[in-house]
Protein backbone atom coordinates (compact mmCIF):
# COMPACT_ATOMS: atom_id res chain seq x y z
CA UNK A 1 0.00 0.00 0.00
CA UNK A 2 3.31 2.76 0.74
CA UNK A 3 5.48 2.74 -2.60
CA UNK A 4 6.05 6.07 -1.92
CA UNK A 5 2.27 7.24 -0.63
CA UNK A 6 2.61 8.97 2.78
CA UNK A 7 -1.99 9.54 2.18
CA UNK A 8 -4.12 7.26 -0.03
CA UNK A 9 -7.54 7.84 -0.61
CA UNK A 10 -10.46 5.80 -2.24
CA UNK A 11 -13.87 6.54 -2.67
CA UNK A 12 -14.27 8.62 0.75
CA UNK A 13 -17.72 9.84 1.30
CA UNK A 14 -18.82 11.47 5.03
CA UNK A 15 -22.61 12.42 5.66
CA UNK A 16 -24.15 14.03 8.21
CA UNK A 17 -28.11 13.49 8.46
CA UNK A 18 -28.91 14.50 4.72
CA UNK A 19 -25.89 16.70 4.04
CA UNK A 20 -22.81 14.81 2.15
CA UNK A 21 -20.22 16.95 3.64
CA UNK A 22 -17.62 14.82 1.55
CA UNK A 23 -18.60 13.31 -1.94
CA UNK A 24 -16.57 10.60 -3.36
CA UNK A 25 -13.35 11.75 -2.75
CA UNK A 26 -10.10 9.53 -4.45
CA UNK A 27 -6.28 11.33 -4.10
CA UNK A 28 -2.53 10.12 -3.41
CA UNK A 29 -0.38 12.48 -1.43
CA UNK A 30 3.45 11.49 -1.74
CA UNK A 31 5.92 11.15 0.55
CA UNK A 32 8.09 14.14 1.40
CA UNK A 33 5.46 16.41 -0.32
CA UNK A 34 3.36 19.55 0.40
CA UNK A 35 0.03 18.65 -0.69
CA UNK A 36 -2.91 21.70 -0.35
CA UNK A 37 -6.51 21.01 -0.13
CA UNK A 38 -7.79 24.39 -1.87
CA UNK A 39 -11.21 25.55 -1.57
CA UNK A 40 -13.82 27.88 -0.25
CA UNK A 41 -15.17 27.67 3.44
CA UNK A 42 -18.13 24.44 3.34
CA UNK A 43 -15.78 22.73 0.73
CA UNK A 44 -15.42 19.61 2.76
CA UNK A 45 -11.70 20.21 3.76
CA UNK A 46 -11.94 20.24 7.50
CA UNK A 47 -13.85 16.94 7.46
CA UNK A 48 -11.35 15.11 5.33
CA UNK A 49 -8.74 16.15 7.73
CA UNK A 50 -11.17 14.82 10.54
CA UNK A 51 -11.98 11.40 9.06
CA UNK A 52 -7.85 11.02 8.23
CA UNK A 53 -6.93 11.73 11.71
CA UNK A 54 -9.39 9.05 12.48
CA UNK A 55 -12.11 11.76 14.37
CA UNK A 56 -14.52 10.87 11.91
CA UNK A 57 -15.96 7.53 10.61
CA UNK A 58 -16.50 7.52 7.07
CA UNK A 59 -19.98 6.82 6.03
CA UNK A 60 -18.46 5.28 2.75
CA UNK A 61 -15.00 4.39 1.34
CA UNK A 62 -11.44 4.17 2.85
CA UNK A 63 -7.99 5.85 3.54
CA UNK A 64 -4.76 4.59 4.57
CA UNK A 65 -1.92 6.88 6.25
CA UNK A 66 1.30 5.92 5.89
CA UNK A 67 0.01 2.38 5.05
CA UNK A 68 -2.35 2.39 7.85
CA UNK A 69 -6.17 2.23 7.56
CA UNK A 70 -8.20 4.54 8.91
CA UNK A 71 -11.03 1.75 9.46
CA UNK A 72 -9.05 -0.99 11.15
CA UNK A 73 -5.55 0.79 12.11
CA UNK A 74 -6.70 3.75 13.87
CA UNK A 75 -4.02 3.55 16.43
CA UNK A 76 -0.61 3.23 13.94
CA UNK A 77 -2.81 6.15 11.80
CA UNK A 78 -2.50 8.73 15.47
CA UNK A 79 1.18 7.55 16.00
CA UNK A 80 2.00 8.22 12.60
CA UNK A 81 0.60 12.29 12.56
CA UNK A 82 0.35 15.20 14.04
CA UNK A 83 -2.87 17.22 13.41
CA UNK A 84 -3.30 21.11 13.40
CA UNK A 85 -6.99 21.99 13.69
CA UNK A 86 -8.23 25.14 12.56
CA UNK A 87 -9.40 26.15 16.03
CA UNK A 88 -6.29 26.71 18.50
CA UNK A 89 -6.59 23.93 21.16
CA UNK A 90 -4.97 25.90 23.60
CA UNK A 91 -5.60 26.69 27.87
CA UNK A 92 -5.11 30.35 28.06
CA UNK A 93 -4.58 30.40 31.78
CA UNK A 94 -1.38 28.39 30.93
CA UNK A 95 2.02 29.34 29.84
CA UNK A 96 3.35 28.30 26.48
CA UNK A 97 5.31 25.78 28.20
CA UNK A 98 3.05 24.50 30.27
CA UNK A 99 0.64 24.33 27.08
CA UNK A 100 3.35 22.53 25.51
CA UNK A 101 4.20 19.84 28.18
CA UNK A 102 0.54 18.74 28.73
CA UNK A 103 0.12 17.94 25.34
CA UNK A 104 3.39 16.09 25.00
CA UNK A 105 1.66 13.88 28.07
CA UNK A 106 -1.15 13.42 26.84
CA UNK A 107 0.94 11.84 23.93
CA UNK A 108 2.91 9.49 26.64
CA UNK A 109 5.79 11.80 26.76
CA UNK A 110 7.33 11.67 30.37
CA UNK A 111 10.19 13.01 32.40
CA UNK A 112 13.37 14.62 30.80
CA UNK A 113 12.13 12.97 27.44
CA UNK A 114 9.24 15.34 27.64
CA UNK A 115 11.69 18.41 29.06
CA UNK A 116 13.65 17.72 25.89
CA UNK A 117 11.29 17.63 23.57
CA UNK A 118 9.35 20.78 24.36
CA UNK A 119 12.60 22.78 24.69
CA UNK A 120 12.96 21.88 21.18
CA UNK A 121 9.15 22.79 20.01
CA UNK A 122 9.91 26.29 21.37
CA UNK A 123 12.86 26.75 19.46
CA UNK A 124 11.36 25.74 16.47
CA UNK A 125 8.31 28.05 16.79
CA UNK A 126 10.46 30.54 18.20
CA UNK A 127 8.75 30.91 21.32
CA UNK A 128 11.43 29.96 23.56
CA UNK A 129 11.64 33.41 24.72
CA UNK A 130 8.35 33.86 25.65
CA UNK A 131 7.74 29.96 27.16
CA UNK A 132 6.48 31.27 30.50
CA UNK A 133 4.09 33.86 29.18
CA UNK A 134 -0.01 33.54 29.53
CA UNK A 135 -1.05 31.98 26.42
CA UNK A 136 -4.31 34.55 27.09
CA UNK A 137 -1.58 37.37 26.74
CA UNK A 138 -0.29 36.37 23.23
CA UNK A 139 -1.29 37.55 19.72
CA UNK A 140 -3.40 35.66 17.13
CA UNK A 141 0.56 34.59 15.30
CA UNK A 142 1.68 33.52 18.32
CA UNK A 143 -1.45 31.27 19.11
CA UNK A 144 -1.29 30.22 15.93
CA UNK A 145 2.69 28.85 16.07
CA UNK A 146 2.05 27.48 19.68
CA UNK A 147 -0.96 25.28 17.78
CA UNK A 148 1.24 24.12 15.29
CA UNK A 149 4.05 23.36 18.05
CA UNK A 150 1.50 21.17 20.02
CA UNK A 151 1.30 19.15 16.65
CA UNK A 152 4.63 18.90 16.12
CA UNK A 153 4.96 16.93 19.58
CA UNK A 154 5.24 14.12 18.24
CA UNK A 155 7.54 14.01 15.86
CA UNK A 156 4.82 13.14 13.21
CA UNK A 157 5.86 11.61 9.57
CA UNK A 158 2.68 13.47 8.37
CA UNK A 159 1.66 16.95 9.68
CA UNK A 160 -1.77 17.83 8.82
CA UNK A 161 -2.58 21.41 8.83
CA UNK A 162 -5.78 23.15 9.04
CA UNK A 163 -6.49 26.61 7.79
CA UNK A 164 -2.96 27.72 10.23
CA UNK A 165 -2.82 31.39 8.92
CA UNK A 166 -6.52 32.24 9.46
CA UNK A 167 -7.40 35.60 10.77
CA UNK A 168 -3.50 36.86 12.18
CA UNK A 169 -1.74 39.09 10.82
CA UNK A 170 0.83 39.20 7.77
CA UNK A 171 4.15 39.19 9.54
CA UNK A 172 3.08 35.94 11.76
CA UNK A 173 1.27 34.51 8.25
CA UNK A 174 4.93 34.90 6.86
CA UNK A 175 6.38 33.22 9.47
CA UNK A 176 4.21 30.12 9.54
CA UNK A 177 4.58 29.55 5.38
CA UNK A 178 8.69 29.69 5.89
CA UNK A 179 8.09 26.93 8.80
CA UNK A 180 5.73 24.92 6.63
CA UNK A 181 8.47 24.77 4.12
CA UNK A 182 11.40 24.19 6.59
CA UNK A 183 9.52 20.78 8.13
CA UNK A 184 8.75 19.94 4.49
CA UNK A 185 12.77 20.35 3.97
CA UNK A 186 13.53 18.09 6.63
CA UNK A 187 11.49 15.50 5.14
CA UNK A 188 7.73 15.84 6.53
CA UNK A 189 4.95 15.11 4.52
CA UNK A 190 2.44 17.71 4.85
CA UNK A 191 -1.83 18.52 4.07
CA UNK A 192 -2.25 21.66 4.25
CA UNK A 193 -5.53 22.98 3.76
CA UNK A 194 -6.18 26.63 2.84
CA UNK A 195 -8.50 28.85 1.03
CA UNK A 196 -5.94 31.10 0.05
CA UNK A 197 -5.24 30.82 -3.33
CA UNK A 198 -1.63 32.43 -3.03
CA UNK A 199 -0.77 29.58 -0.29
CA UNK A 200 -1.40 27.12 -2.02
CA UNK A 201 0.18 28.18 -5.05
CA UNK A 202 3.50 29.43 -3.25
CA UNK A 203 3.99 26.01 -0.72
CA UNK A 204 2.60 23.05 -2.93
CA UNK A 205 4.09 20.01 -5.10
CA UNK A 206 0.29 19.35 -6.02
CA UNK A 207 -3.26 20.85 -5.50
CA UNK A 208 -6.19 19.76 -4.86
CA UNK A 209 -9.29 21.95 -5.71
CA UNK A 210 -12.17 21.08 -3.45
CA UNK A 211 -16.07 22.24 -3.98
CA UNK A 212 -18.93 21.08 -2.36
CA UNK A 213 -17.41 18.11 -0.58
CA UNK A 214 -15.56 17.11 -4.13
CA UNK A 215 -12.67 17.29 -5.74
CA UNK A 216 -12.52 19.21 -9.16
CA UNK A 217 -9.33 19.15 -10.30
CA UNK A 218 -6.17 18.24 -9.39
CA UNK A 219 -2.61 18.09 -10.58
CA UNK A 220 0.50 20.75 -9.88
CA UNK A 221 -0.35 24.34 -9.95
CA UNK A 222 1.09 24.45 -13.88
CA UNK A 223 -1.12 21.29 -14.70
CA UNK A 224 -3.93 23.43 -13.19
CA UNK A 225 -3.46 26.44 -14.79
CA UNK A 226 -3.79 24.97 -18.22
CA UNK A 227 -7.17 23.98 -17.35
CA UNK A 228 -8.00 27.10 -18.59
CA UNK A 229 -5.31 27.36 -21.36
CA UNK A 230 -3.19 29.95 -19.90
CA UNK A 231 -5.56 32.50 -20.99
CA UNK A 232 -6.28 35.55 -19.30
CA UNK A 233 -9.66 36.48 -17.89
CA UNK A 234 -11.47 40.08 -18.59
CA UNK A 235 -14.22 41.11 -16.62
CA UNK A 236 -16.56 44.12 -18.02
CA UNK A 237 -19.39 45.95 -17.02
CA UNK A 238 -21.26 48.02 -19.48
CA UNK A 239 -24.21 51.01 -19.19
CA UNK A 240 -26.27 49.02 -21.41
CA UNK A 241 -27.18 45.17 -22.57
CA UNK A 242 -24.70 42.14 -23.50
CA UNK A 243 -26.06 42.25 -26.62
CA UNK A 244 -25.03 45.52 -27.51
CA UNK A 245 -21.71 44.28 -27.91
CA UNK A 246 -21.32 40.45 -27.96
CA UNK A 247 -21.42 39.61 -31.71
CA UNK A 248 -18.57 42.34 -31.72
CA UNK A 249 -16.59 41.54 -29.14
CA UNK A 250 -16.87 37.82 -30.02
CA UNK A 251 -15.67 38.43 -33.24
CA UNK A 252 -12.34 40.57 -32.05
CA UNK A 253 -9.42 38.82 -32.81
CA UNK A 254 -7.76 37.41 -29.51
CA UNK A 255 -10.70 36.26 -28.02
CA UNK A 256 -11.54 32.88 -27.22
CA UNK A 257 -14.96 32.75 -24.90
CA UNK A 258 -17.47 35.30 -24.03
CA UNK A 259 -20.21 35.18 -21.32
CA UNK A 260 -22.98 37.93 -20.25
CA UNK A 261 -25.06 37.79 -17.80
CA UNK A 262 -27.03 41.29 -18.06
CA UNK A 263 -24.77 44.38 -18.30
CA UNK A 264 -21.52 42.07 -17.11
CA UNK A 265 -19.44 40.55 -19.62
CA UNK A 266 -16.69 37.63 -18.97
CA UNK A 267 -14.38 36.40 -21.84
CA UNK A 268 -11.33 34.58 -22.15
CA UNK A 269 -8.75 35.98 -24.09
CA UNK A 270 -4.82 35.29 -25.65
CA UNK A 271 -3.42 39.02 -24.13
CA UNK A 272 -5.18 41.19 -22.18
CA UNK A 273 -2.78 43.90 -22.64
CA UNK A 274 -3.73 43.40 -26.49
CA UNK A 275 -7.06 42.37 -26.59
CA UNK A 276 -8.68 45.19 -24.13
CA UNK A 277 -8.01 48.51 -26.94
CA UNK A 278 -9.68 46.10 -29.49
CA UNK A 279 -12.71 45.90 -27.02
CA UNK A 280 -12.98 49.32 -26.30
CA UNK A 281 -13.29 50.02 -29.73
CA UNK A 282 -15.82 47.93 -30.48
CA UNK A 283 -17.42 49.28 -27.48
CA UNK A 284 -17.43 53.20 -28.57
CA UNK A 285 -18.18 51.80 -32.40
CA UNK A 286 -21.59 50.08 -31.32
CA UNK A 287 -22.31 53.03 -28.73
CA UNK A 288 -21.28 51.47 -25.74
CA UNK A 289 -19.16 52.33 -22.37
CA UNK A 290 -17.41 50.44 -20.44
CA UNK A 291 -17.64 51.22 -16.89
CA UNK A 292 -15.51 48.63 -15.02
CA UNK A 293 -12.64 46.48 -16.02
CA UNK A 294 -11.20 43.76 -13.90
CA UNK A 295 -8.17 41.31 -15.65
CA UNK A 296 -7.39 38.43 -13.95
CA UNK A 297 -4.13 35.97 -15.23
CA UNK A 298 -3.95 32.88 -15.39
CA UNK A 299 -3.67 31.55 -11.38
CA UNK A 300 -5.76 29.04 -9.72
CA UNK A 301 -8.86 31.55 -9.04
CA UNK A 302 -8.93 31.72 -12.62
CA UNK A 303 -9.28 27.64 -12.76
CA UNK A 304 -11.66 28.13 -10.07
CA UNK A 305 -13.96 30.31 -11.37
CA UNK A 306 -13.59 28.30 -15.27
CA UNK A 307 -14.98 25.08 -13.26
CA UNK A 308 -17.59 26.82 -11.37
CA UNK A 309 -18.25 30.00 -12.17
CA UNK A 310 -18.02 31.69 -8.37
CA UNK A 311 -14.80 32.64 -6.74
CA UNK A 312 -12.55 30.61 -4.48
CA UNK A 313 -14.03 33.02 -1.14
CA UNK A 314 -17.91 32.94 -1.98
Amino acid sequence: MRDGTAIRIRDLHKDFGDVQAVRGIDLDVYEGEIFSLLGPNGAGKPTTINMLSCLLEPTQGEAWVMGHSIRTDSMAVKEAIGVVPQETALYPDLSARENLTFWGKMYGLRGAALRQRVDQVLETIGLTERQKGRVDKFSGGMKRRLNIGIGLLPRPQVLFLDEPTVGIDPQSRRNILDQVKEFNRQGMTILYTTHYMEEAQELSDHIAIMDYGKLIACGTHEELVKIVGELDRIELTINAKSERVLAGWQATQGVHEVSAEDSKITLLVDDSNVVLPRLFEAAVGAGVRITAVEVQEPNLEAVFLHLTDRALRD
